[in-house]
């Protein structure tokens, strides 16, 4: 039985800043760390509290959230474990955020996607960065994914277009799934690879203004005054921060610029590394 240790768990905000906001999960690649994804912390809404989880399995340097097997088409049964450790650890926040919403890279958006499996309403919505669905035709999970086509949570799917690291089957396999089971917002970046660019990270922030502020995208003229929305707004960043992963500047957002690679942390993700999957 695996588990997620709470005492290693790196957040945004200190403790008494966090009651009764958003709760973002964020589940990091294979190889790397909770100190990863807790540095696109500065690029995400103010108003989240966000949470950078460690995978229980040691590998290599880092960690991962279940052993590796072929490319894009691991065993389901410890993806599962890995779900179920994640749901304990947020049922043991008990009832202190409003909503719940995961974000996970390449290993950890395969993870967000079997959590999805686990508990269609359980989160608010999902966002999953060069990720995959793992391959299941059980029946346990079959009655699954019915219960998450009725659902069909909102779900944002970035990939870049020359990411050598999840295989092309492993790509349409989930092209085709989330089309059956979410409401997905899919966005290919021409030139990324494995990684994050600033464009993919704005076009994240308008995903969840969407889906979290149902006057999103309204003409403003044709809103009351007290109901203006005013858009998303990000973090400023303390870019001296130890131990974060390397995003892209916003003063100068490019679609290629690597933000984490998952299997060594603080580097760019630019290389073809087959270890996520």
């Amino acid at each position: 039985m695996v588990t997620i240790d709470a005492a290693l768990v790196r957040w945004s905000t200190d403790e008494a800043e966090r009651a009764g906001r958003p709760l973002l999960v964020l589940l990091h690649g294979v190889g790397s760390h909770e100190g990863d994804l807790i540095g696109l912390a500065p690029y995400l809404p103010r108003d989240l509290a966000i949470a950078s989880l460690r995978a229980p399995l040691p590998h290599g340097d880092g960690h991962s959230w279940y052993p590796l097997a072929l490319p894009g088409s691991p065993e389901p049964g410890p993806v599962d474990e890995a779900a179920e450790a994640v749901l304990a650890w947020v049922d043991s926040l008990g009832d202190a955020h409003p909503s719940v919403a995961l974000l996970g890279f390449s290993q950890g958006g395969s993870l967000t996607l079997q959590l999805l499996r686990h508990a269609p309403e359980r989160f608010a919505w999902a966002a999953v960065l060069a990720g995959f669905v793992v391959p299941d035709d059980s029946e346990a999970t079959s009655r699954r994914d019915a219960e998450l086509a009725r659902v069909r949570p909102d779900v944002f799917w970035g990939r870049g277009d020359v990411d050598a690291v999840i295989p092309l089957d492993a790509v349409q396999r989930t092209a085709d799934w989330l089309a059956a089971h979410a409401d997905v917002e899919e966005t290919v970046y021409p030139g990324l690879a494995h990684g994050i660019s600033q464009e993919e990270l704005d076009d994240l922030n308008a995903f969840i203004s969407r889906v979290t502020n149902p006057l999103a995208g309204l003409d403003p003229d044709t809103l009351d005054s007290d109901t203006r929305d005013t858009g998303t707004d990000v973090a400023a960043a303390d870019r001296d921060a130890p131990d974060r992963a390397a995003a892209p500047a916003p003063a100068a957002p490019t679609a290629t610029a690597p933000a984490t690679n998952p299997d060594a942390p603080d580097a760019p993700a630019t290389t073809d590394d087959p270890a996520v999957r």
